[in-house]
């Protein structure tokens, strides 16, 4: 969601946090601001993009080093200069940037005003500036304490970072629900929302836990809990290669991403499958596999195109090992008072780690006495540490928010979590178990040879760029991507779309389809395919635009469909990895040809941290 950025130590600080907050971007946002510190503190805030920061700065004094900056996603109040981050408390004491929402910031509000405190924004933010500031002028506190006792007093999600006038040698930080990560350099430290924006600087991170609190010097740095409990921090040395939070050659990031998936698939059971004995070794839930391998029900709780891949997993589940899965939305999930189990598993998907409603599911389950397996992408986020045992997808940086190969990659870890099920449960003989491994590792290759299509998707592209609605059909384990299809769709193109499973056609949305509406049929050769023919005759009888995803070598649609993309022909298990890729290539050139914005689509955000 927001970002922030945060930087101590005797370089300068504003051109690390400017690159630092270019490097956010991808999180989404509609402002960005700075707060520079040597004998003032100076705040530079303004609407729009980190390019309107920089023309914002020229000329202006951006000296010290010492300074934090974010970029804002709106929560309460208009995108605008006033509700830009940082925000300044009253008598200029203190200046914050923050991550979350607050949600008793009404009350604290009111209790200010009483107090005699004004405020010029509509922000959550600025009341806690003022409620940080008050307590340290009326209790006569240290920074750090009235930050502490602040914080007791907030009911919400926060990952917050302070400047103290009266303190000019040190930055605050906290997090609760919303992450904070400090970056460990040689005499300097950095503060994050995540490790792109420092990670050219230091590969040593801290990832703070809930309702931790650090207080960063030229001194060092110490790390406590909110009740002023010394906390001894881990510090952790990530693998992120700077390449990967770059575009190289290509336009965009999520085309960028897109062709990166060949290498994220391999690097997801890469050191996990055995390429010679044709065997799988899942490390991360080896102790949990007894456990596992005797549940009586599966839970898979995600959100978005996390709770998509989830549903892939059902089916994989439910075929191979023979387990019963239920696939939640973990924002239902959370607040239903759902009926849990001790010998039930949760597996938990977030591409972030970060994911508030998915975290808050897996918190609730945990008390209950589940067994908590995460699926994440980001080592040291908050799911893996919440959980008993995961996998680690390994996609490396996904910065278009619009997922594309954290997608294939979870689909890929849950597949090769449902094979080894399967076999430990006796479900599937030793033959067919190697015959599975087999052709799963030849996925790569397949989306390589689907990559080569693009000219093709970009010419169908073209065609219907104007549509103002979409259908995507599918059936079986495609029903899940006909729902990402429709995702990808709207998410970046803003063209409105919906995924059906395709016998649900008739029973309403059939009535939708007249001469100006593209239908994306996925229609490869699988046990449902004489179905989906009969489907897709329907649709041509009331004068629909087919676009067919069909298995290579398909002549049967291509007689019928106003439009054929040919997918290399894999097991129906494993054709949602590849049938994923045409949709996910032709939603980004509809975009592109639509004028928007494809890596930062509007409204939306890449790590969903609040409600």
């Amino acid at each position: 969601m927001c970002g922030i950025v945060g930087y101590i130590g005797n370089r300068t600080a504003y051109p690390i946090l400017v690159k630092g907050l270019q490097r956010l971007e991808y999180r989404g946002y509609d402002s960005a601001g700075i707060a520079l510190l040597d004998d003032e503190i100076r705040v530079y805030k303004c609407k729009g993009k980190v390019r309107d920061l920089e023309q914002l700065t020229k000329g202006n004094n951006i000296s010290g080093n010492i300074g934090i900056g974010h970029t804002r996603w709106a929560t309460h109040g208009l995108p605008n200069d006033i509700n830009a981050h940082p925000h300044k408390s009253m008598n200029g004491k203190f200046v914050v940037v923050h991550n979350g929402i607050i949600e008793n910031y009404t009350h604290l509000k009111n209790t200010l005003k009483k107090r005699g405190y004004k405020f010029v924004s509509e922000t959550d933010t600025e009341v806690l500036a003022n409620l940080i500031e008050s307590i340290y002028l009326e209790n006569k506190l240290s920074a750090e304490n009235a930050v502490r006792l602040a914080l007791t007093k907030v009911i919400g999600a926060y990952g917050l970072v302070v400047l103290c006038v009266d303190e000019p040698d040190k930055i605050i930080g906290s997090r609760k629900g919303s992450p904070l990560v400090v970056g460990v350099g040689n005499g300097e430290y950095y503060l994050a929302s995540d490790a792109t924006p420092i990670v050219e600087y230091t590969d040593r991170m801290i990832y703070l836990n809930d309702e931790e609190l650090v207080v960063l010097s030229a001194q060092g740095l110490r790390v406590t809990t909110l009740d002023d409990v010394q906390k001894n921090p881990t510090i952790t040395h990530v693998d992120i290669n700077i390449d990967n939070i770059d575009k190289g050659d290509f336009e965009h990031f999520m085309l960028k991403e897109i062709y990166e998936q060949p290498t994220s698939i391999y690097d997801t059971f890469r050191g996990r499958v055995d390429l010679n004995t044709h065997q799988i070794n899942l490390g991360g839930i080896n102790e949990v596999m007894p456990r596992l391998a005797k549940a009586k029900r599966i839970i898979i709780v995600a959100c978005g195109t996390s709770y998509h891949a989830g549903l892939v997993g059902e089916y994989l589940f439910e075929e191979y090992a023979r387990m019963s899965v239920e696939v939640e939305y973990a924002s239902e999930f959370r607040y239903r008072n759902p009926i849990i189990e001790p010998d039930d598993v949760i597996i938990a998907i977030s591409q972030s780690g970060e994911t508030a409603d998915t975290l808050a599911a897996i918190r609730m389950a945990k008390e209950k006495g589940a067994l908590i397996l995460g699926i994440c992408n980001v080592a040291g986020s908050s799911i893996p540490r919440e959980t008993h045992a995961g996998i680690y997808t390994h996609a490396g940086p996904e910065i278009g928010v619009a997922s594309t190969k954290a997608f294939t990659a979870q689909v890929m870890a849950l597949t090769m979590m449902a094979f080894v099920m399967a076999r430990k449960r006796n479900k599937i003989s030793a033959e067919k178990f190697e015959q599975m491994v087999g052709d799963l590792v030849k996925i790569p290759d397949a989306i390589t040879e689907m990559l080569k299509e693009e000219k093709n998707i970009k010419k169908i592209a073209e065609e219907y760029k104007n549509a103002t609605n979409a259908i995507y059909l599918g059936r079986g384990y495609l029903y899940p991507v006909a729902l990402e299809g429709a995702l990808k769709l709207k998410e970046i193109s803003y063209i409105h779309a919906e995924g059906y499973p395709a016998a649900e056609m008739k029973h309403g949305p059939i009535a939708l389809i007249d001469n100006n509406m593209p239908v994306f049929v996925l229609a490869t050769k699988d046990k449902y395919y004489e179905k989906v023919v009969n489907n897709i005759q329907e649709v041509k009888a009331r004068q629909g635009k087919v676009i067919a995803i069909v298995s290579k070598g398909d002549e049967t649609i291509r007689k019928m469909a106003d439009h054929v993309i040919e997918v290399p022909n894999v097991d129906e298990s494993l054709m949602p990895l590849v049938a994923v890729v045409p949709l996910q290539i032709i939603s980004y050139h509809i975009a592109v040809m639509r004028g928007c914005n494809v890596d930062q689509p509007r409204n939306l955000a890449k790590s969903v941290t609040v409600e």
